[in-house]
């Protein structure tokens, strides 16, 4: 079958007895834009209708979007995993780079600049990356076709800078995006957030519905203490994505539990941690940090991560980790299986969409009001919240898929699990801050190219319970009682 943009690409069949690679390609359109603007863009707006403040923004709110590669190679051998997650690391890293590229060279990135020294030589990097990849899997199995087509990238256009400049140049405010200048303007600096990434939480209508708990389901909840990282476990891997590479993540993570999670961890060394648990759970829970942009420097602002990476501004300790795990609306939950990595949300929702997007943002005192593409403005007295709430449906199988998605799945509407897959507990992470009234100088961390947006927020899991834990917290869970 022969695929195009959105839809499955099949292998062509060499070996009899190889494995067939399915690739999802996404498709990425690229639109010639006028006015001396950016020759490439996802947007369809035309640059020439463009006032000269909205040009400014419009190049001062580009990023590189990039077809996703990692999410679209859904099945990839055990034996060929280790390098293509290294190929894809390196993915992420000329992304990175190329989006440098791009933000130094500030409003004279014009049509010539952006397809000669951006766009033109990301593409051939990652051409490149592709064909090593499909070499990789070709060893073990058939030589997967279409990954080509997911070289391409384009210049995406922050439409909330562009609609910052447009207010500002109608208050009168010389053209400038309310917010954008780096420290000094609330805090904000060039590649966002905007304070269009803001609202405030009082007027939010509440939206939060959770279905019913039928009688054959689990109405339990087992909890376990592993305090707030105030051993400051920090580090910018991620074992998950990219094991054994340093800086994988390109944006600083927090880490509650197992002491000894980085890149290089292996579940050995999990398993033989010591953890900041309580109830000697060495499951390791990690998420991106938050920052308080206030013009303070943080120990790693000019380390990978940190500075180097725009991440900028003080780290800021959690006043509260709560980590729970729940039950299912419609049935009875099974254990899950030890060393089950779990990752909700995803970095790059702002240049991939919205479709795995899971992180919520609110307030104390407002949670029945969930945000997932806006930073939570919150009144005195109340904290800022964030809330992972995981996939609590496993395939039965795997303790992990070549995307990190396959092998768990959302419950339905109802709290039923898709066909194939059975309940496990709920992870719930639940994370507090304390920040001043109204602030709009926080930011998450995040790969250069996701400008801090909100909706790129995630969370990471990876189960090291011992079997007897697991098995207490089951019990605990569809007994309907309250434990940890």
């Amino acid at each position: 079958m022969r695929g195009g943009p959105g839809g499955p690409v099949k292998s062509r069949k060499r070996h009899k007895r190889s494995r067939v690679i399915v690739i999802s390609v996404v498709g990425a359109t690229a639109l010639a834009v006028g006015g001396g603007a950016l020759l490439m863009t996802d947007n369809n707006a035309s640059a020439a209708k463009e006032t000269p403040a909205q040009q400014a923004a419009a190049r001062s709110g580009m990023t590189v979007k990039c077809p996703d590669v990692a999410t679209s190679l859904s099945r990839v051998p055990q034996r060929a995993r280790p390098a293509v997650n290294d190929e894809l690391a390196k993915m992420d890293s000329q992304v990175a780079d190329a989006y440098r590229r791009l933000t130094a060279q500030g409003t004279r990135a014009d049509q010539e600049f952006v397809r000669t020294r951006v766009l033109d030589p990301l593409t051939a990097e990652r051409r490149q990356t592709l064909d090593r990849i499909a070499t990789e899997i070709e060893k073990v199995a058939t030589r997967p076709s279409g990954l080509d087509s997911l070289a391409s990238c384009t210049v995406k256009q922050d439409t909330a800078a562009l609609a910052a400049a447009s207010d500002a140049q109608a208050q009168g405010g010389g053209g400038q995006a309310q917010g954008s200048q780096a420290q000094g303007g609330g805090g904000q600096a060039q590649g966002g957030p905007q304070r269009s990434d803001f609202v405030d939480i009082r007027k939010v209508r509440p939206n939060v519905k959770n279905p019913r708990v039928r009688a054959t389901g689990s109405k339990g909840r087992f909890s376990s203490r592993c305090g707030r990282n105030e051993n400051k476990h920090f580090n910018s891997d991620n074992v998950i994505v990219a094991p054994g590479v340093s800086n994988g993540a390109h944006h600083m993570h927090d880490y509650v539990g197992n002491l000894k999670t980085d890149a290089f961890a292996s579940n050995e060394v999990l398993a033989s941690a010591g953890t900041t648990c309580t109830n000697g759970d060495r499951s390791t829970h990690y998420w991106p940090v938050l920052r308080l942009r206030d013009g303070t420097k943080e120990a790693d602002a000019g380390a990978p991560g940190g500075g180097t990476e725009g991440n900028i501004g003080r780290i800021l300790r959690p006043a509260s980790v709560q980590i729970s795990f729940r039950g299912n609306p419609v049935s009875k939950v099974a254990a899950m299986p030890r060393f089950l990595r779990i990752i909700t949300g995803d970095a790059k929702s702002f240049t991939n969409g919205t479709a795995n997007a899971n992180a919520s943002w609110s307030c104390t005192g407002f949670e029945d009001r969930q945000l997932k593409d806006k930073y939570p403005l919150c009144p005195r007295g109340s904290k800022v919240v964030r809330t992972f709430t995981f996939q609590s449906c496993w395939d039965g199988k795997n303790a992990d898929s070549a995307n990190h998605r396959t092998h768990v799945a959302f419950a339905r509407a109802d709290g039923s699990c898709p066909q194939g897959f059975k309940a496990i507990p709920q992870l719930v992470q639940r994370i507090t801050y304390k920040v001043a009234p109204g602030a709009r100088n926080i930011a998450v961390d995040s790969f250069p190219e996701q400008l801090h947006k909100p909706v790129t927020d995630h969370g990471d899991f990876i189960n090291v319970m011992s079997s007897k834990l697991m098995k207490q917290a089951v019990n605990c869970i569809n007994s309907g009682r309250r434990c940890g």
